[in-house]
């Protein structure tokens, strides 16, 4: 409860999750932004900093703490919210909108300050917080082992040699389970 000023060279060296989100005090917002702050400790175990961003300003966002949950407000958070009222952030992550709110984007940046993943959802729909703590273990995963992610990858499931040959072992396991359902 307070303000501070944030600069990216405060996270060098941790993954950090910047999601946005179109404003304070509407619908859709506090359920993603609740859902990625109780997942917080999930985050923090995979060495990963949330960072939460609209372009209302750091009023706005006070308020909002200071409205409980049950009244559609947002409580205490786990991770900083950033007021980007200048809106010069989601312009330079290319999810600012003509009218001046974000779209609901979502970027995964590595410990070198390199986007690995993003996704950008229109403002209808929430984002899965469990989605985003799998492609940042995918992610993780291959930065450590070099091996890839095949499609619905989990951690703790096997990944896949990225290479024609070694990816063959994969393929070999996995690749037939279609044709084994239909018969």
């Amino acid at each position: 409860t307070g303000f501070a000023t944030i600069i990216s060279s405060d996270y060098a060296g941790k993954w950090t999750v910047l999601f946005f989100y179109p404003l304070d005090f509407t619908f859709v917002c506090p359920t993603e932004i609740t859902s990625f702050s109780d997942n917080n400790e999930r985050f923090e175990a995979l060495n990963a900093q949330e960072l939460g961003c609209s372009t209302d300003s750091k009023f706005s966002h006070l308020a909002w703490t200071q409205q409980s949950r049950r009244s559609g407000g947002l409580g205490e958070l786990a991770f900083p919210l950033l007021a980007d009222f200048t809106k010069e952030i989601a312009e330079n992550y290319g999810v600012l909108l003509p009218g001046g709110m974000a779209l609901r984007g979502v970027f995964i940046i590595d410990p070198d300050g390199v986007v690995q993943w993003e996704s950008i959802n229109a403002l209808g729909v929430g984002r899965n917080v469990e989605e985003v703590l799998r492609v940042l273990a995918g992610l993780q995963f291959n930065a450590e082992h070099g091996e890839v992610c095949p499609a619905n990858w989990k951690p703790g499931k096997d990944s896949m040699k990225p290479d024609p040959t070694g990816s063959k072992d994969w393929f070999k396991k996995h690749g037939n389970r279609r044709a084994r359902r239909r018969s």
